[in-house]
């Protein structure tokens, strides 16, 4: 079993900064990476930003240069700091862990609101 612990998120005005951050805990092997993806309501869930143990990173075009994805392999974490925040990013946030094996763990997903 894997536990996927996340925190953060909340109500922020547009241009504000936010920080989530995930820490995974269990039976933890054979991590291929971990990241956030986010869903919007009457959306699909899309990728975020993504991590490899071998720190290769993925952003989502719509969020280069606002959003940094960060880890740290010891401790099983990752994090998001999110700066510049627009209403376009409002939406449910979910921690992964991507499996080597091909398999996907899920967090509990804190909500992201950005409005005025």
């Amino acid at each position: 079993q894997v536990q996927l612990v996340e925190s953060g998120g909340g109500l922020v005005q547009p241009g504000g900064s936010l920080k989530l951050s995930c820490a995974a805990s269990g039976s933890i092997f054979s991590i291929n990476a971990m990241g956030w993806y986010r869903q919007a309501p009457g959306e699909q869930r899309e990728l975020v930003a993504s991590i490899t143990r071998g720190g290769s990173i993925k952003y989502t075009d719509s969020v280069k240069g606002r959003f940094t994805i960060s880890s740290d392999n010891a401790k099983n974490t990752v994090s998001l700091q999110m700066n510049n925040l627009k209403p376009a990013d409002t939406a449910v946030y979910y921690c992964n862990l991507h499996h080597l094996g091909g398999w996907d763990y899920w967090g509990q997903g804190p909500q992201v609101t950005v409005s005025s």
